[in-house]
């Protein structure tokens, strides 16, 4: 469905539009982000050819697939013009960090770039509306499609968007795909690839095989400098000025990293004091019995710090 920028924001996170349905029903799959950002590098008009999908070896629906998930996982954007519509795209500052030929991790080999990445596609603008709402606003300790569903009618229906449930449904299904182990038993087909992101375990199979229910706690492939990294950022989009943020914020507010990678406070806490042994700008304190985590830098200039000491870059 189309973008809907006259909108009112419902949250930070939606303030560039909200959007459903981009991604031709496909998930991101092995090496597509890759594929993308070089096509991208090599040629920014790549995607207004009637064969990009021919020079990126992939099908036709498959090539606008790649468009959209680069586009939303921030690695590539639009390049703007002046008076004119254009359908040039170019790398992103991250996506260079990340995916250039000497960036921290060009070929996604470090699962701790799979959780970044993750970060990426949620954090504002969100430019996947139903990844969103899944991550911030369902609580219920297990959930089935029909629930996931139900939920993006819900925000439908109360911002007054029309958005047919077929559309809603790809996304749900989209969605499970992708942070969902398949069963085992299950026959292999392009339908069900397992998507890279399934190594992040966020989402499992309950003990019906209906139901889904998130994996909450520590994850022993995330990194805390990537927590902190993530909590950095979300406090810059609070307030840019702000230096204090309560581990219960980050934790449960909407958008903030314990949301986005299901982390309880404990492990939130764990990651911020492990970054404090390595960075004397990050410290913990306990102001009249609220635990809070204080640096004492420009958020986004530490938390950049913070990625290329984790990726060998100091």
């Amino acid at each position: 469905m189309s973008n809907s920028p006259a909108i009112a924001p419902i949250r930070p996170a939606l303030t560039g539009g909200v959007f459903f349905s981009r991604h031709e029903t496909f998930h991101p799959r092995h090496s597509w982000l890759k594929k993308g950002f070089d096509a991208v590098q090599d040629r920014p008009d790549i995607f207004t050819m009637s064969d990009a999908h021919l020079e990126l070896g992939v099908g036709k629906n498959m090539g606008q697939a790649i468009r959209y998930w680069c586009t939303a996982f921030k690695l590539i954007e639009p390049v703007k013009q002046d008076r004119s519509r254009s359908s040039e795209y170019r790398p992103t500052a991250f996506g260079l960090k990340l995916l250039s030929k000497k960036g921290w991790d060009p070929w996604l080999e470090d699962p701790a770039s799979l959780w970044l990445l993750h970060w990426n596609l949620l954090k504002a603008p969100c430019m996947a509306t139903a990844w969103d709402i899944v991550f911030n606003d369902i609580r219920k300790s297990e959930f089935s499609s029909d629930d996931v569903q139900a939920e993006l009618a819900r925000f439908r229906d109360q911002n007054g968007l029309t958005i047919s449930e077929s559309s809603l449904q790809k996304d749900v299904q989209c969605i499970l795909r992708m942070y969902t182990e398949q069963l085992k038993d299950r026959p292999v087909s392009d339908e069900n690839i397992d998507c890279p992101f399934v190594e992040l375990k966020l989402i499992q199979m309950s003990g019906d095989s209906r139901l889904h229910q998130f994996r909450h706690g520590s994850k022993s492939s995330l990194p805390s400098e990537i927590i902190v990294a993530a909590a950095l950022e979300f406090v810059f989009g609070i307030s840019p000025s702000q230096k204090t943020i309560s581990l219960s914020n980050l934790t449960y507010a909407t958008s903030g990293p314990g949301q986005v990678f299901k982390l309880t406070e404990s492990a939130v806490y764990s990651a911020v004091d492990d970054v404090a042994t390595k960075f004397e700008e990050i410290s913990i304190s306990d102001m009249a019995g609220v635990i809070q985590m204080s640096f004492r830098k420009d958020a986004l200039t530490l938390a950049s710090e913070i990625l290329d000491t984790y990726y060998g870059e100091d």
